[in-house]
């Protein structure tokens, strides 16, 4: 046989091997999925610094998340170094709104002893507590993992979150979807409801109280969050399609299989703030945890109203998750998801503003939710009232999303918000969960080393004071630009 049959046997032979590793290998979801071409990925990654020096985009151009964060969230997920050498390649000049962290001279000390990978770092507000929740309790993290229903992730990235949870010690969100299998491997849970109450429904698609009850009482539920509507595209309900509503996701949601899945864009328990907060008392009653709501904001004068009906102290929610206009999303018009609701920042203040007028806003806990998964972000958040922050999109890329945008196509190449058996199967949830738990660890760390560096020992502690907005060469403060009140975010006493 001539030399260059046995040449080409060879290389076959070596791609074969090559495929067969690759296929029971677990560490690399897209290698599992696409054995030998998903090497080209890496390749690529690793000279990509040399040949964006000449073609492609910078580091920090691409979107949502940037080259720079990404390369940073799975390299704590990887307990990997995440320092980046030779200095900064922002361009603080040409960035509207620039954040610059002013530090202290004499920076607040560490905490004393132990590893810094594991400094607590629990919520400064007991939730619950002001309104005596019988099951008011103070959250152990302030980083927690974002609503993301099964059916929009697969069960297998469900699985790994709920578990990274357990391990880093914080509380996962169960989403719209329903409670499933897939989020009992160990965390603790806040239980979602949409306008679809799926988990809860009766046959007409209303809340069933004692069926919610239930919920409760059997597993380790820790608050109940009613999402009033979602960042990415306020306004228009929740939608799951028809390829991803597969039999076992209709019988956790109660709905028929094969055909898109739709929540109402309006609740069918209560139509205003008033109806809303008699609702939100009849279940605390009832199931005696915190209760709270998530949701987008538009126009002030449902705030208003709520901070209106919350002054006399009889009812009130215990929670306000604020969800920007940035946050993430499986599928959403173009237009809802580009025009529809305020950013994080002015979402946050404009809340804030209508509570702290009436001096109650500390009457409920803030919780900041849309892109806030990298610490300059959450420090932000943090000064603009923040008291805990909750990340979905980056907890997805710390077990292996890698921003392909087809979250809507049920297409995932990394088999985090696909139904494909074969695509899903890329994920171990026993490796992921360790990833997903080394980035919420790594972030809250770094939160705590950013909050120390203004010389304060805790994040719920940084003020508006000691963050700054770089435009141009103009340095504007917090409070002026968002039209806050210093007083407003008074530091929490920890």
């Amino acid at each position: 046989m001539a030399t260059g049959w046995w040449v080409l046997i060879g290389i076959a032979a070596f791609l074969l091997l090559v495929a067969v590793y690759d296929v029971l290998q677990r560490r690399h979801s897209i290698l599992r999925v696409f054995p030998v071409v998903g090497h080209l990925r890496f390749i690529l990654e690793a000279f990509g610094p040399e040949l964006r020096q000449y073609i492609v985009t910078s580091n920090d151009d691409e979107r949502p998340f940037s080259r720079n964060q990404r390369r940073w969230i799975y390299a704590t997920s990887k307990g990997q170094s995440s320092s980046f050498g030779f200095g900064t390649d922002a361009e603080f000049e040409r960035s509207p709104g620039y954040p610059i962290i002013s530090p202290a001279a004499f920076p607040a000390p560490p905490p004393e002893g132990g590893d810094p990978d594991h400094w607590p770092l629990p919520s400064a507000k007991l939730l619950g507590g002001p309104r005596d929740r019988p099951s008011a309790f103070r959250p152990a993290s302030v980083v927690n993992i974002s609503g993301m229903s099964f059916g929009a992730l697969s069960a297998r990235a469900v699985e790994s979150l709920n578990a990274g949870a357990a391990l880093a010690g914080c509380m996962q969100t169960t989403g719209e979807g329903g409670l499933t299998p897939y989020h009992l491997h160990g965390g603790d849970l806040v239980m979602q409801f949409g306008t679809g109450w799926y988990g809860a429904r009766d046959s007409r698609g209303r809340l069933d109280l004692p069926k919610l009850v239930d919920l409760v009482q059997q597993h380790p539920i820790r608050a109940i969050e009613l999402k009033l509507s979602q960042g990415a595209k306020p306004g228009i309900g929740g939608m799951l399609p028809a390829s991803k509503v597969t039999p076992e996701i209709a019988r956790i949601r109660g709905v028929e299989p094969g055909v898109a899945c739709v929540s109402p864009t309006r609740n069918p328990e209560f139509g205003n703030a008033d109806e809303m907060l008699d609702v939100v008392e009849r279940i605390a009653e009832a199931t005696g945890v915190p209760v709270g709501i998530k949701s987008a904001v538009g126009q002030p004068a449902f705030w208003m109203e709520l901070a209106r009906l919350m002054e006399p102290g009889d009812r009130g929610v215990d929670f306000v998750t604020i969800d920007g206009g940035e946050g993430g999303t499986g599928s959403g018009p173009l237009a809802f998801v580009d025009h529809v609701g305020l950013p994080y920042r002015l979402a946050q203040a404009r809340a804030l503003r209508a509570f702290a007028e009436r001096g109650i806003q500390h009457r409920v806990t803030w919780i900041g939710s849309a892109r806030l998964g990298l610490p300059e972000e959450s420090i932000m958040a943090f000064a603009l009232g923040a008291d805990m922050v909750n990340v979905g999109r980056e907890a997805m890329l710390s077990i292996g999303c890698i921003q392909a945008q087809r979250c809507h196509t049920g297409q995932c190449p990394s088999g985090v918000a696909t139904q494909s058996r074969w695509r899903q199967r890329g994920i171990d949830p026993a490796l992921k969960s360790a990833r997903a738990a080394s980035y919420i660890i790594a972030l809250r760390r770094e939160i705590t080393r950013l909050a120390r560096s203004t010389g304060v020992g805790h994040p719920s502690q940084v003020s508006l004071a000691h963050i700054e907005l770089l435009e141009g060469d103009v340095l504007t403060p917090l409070a002026q630009r968002f039209g806050l009140v210093p007083e407003w975010a008074v530091p929490v006493e920890i």
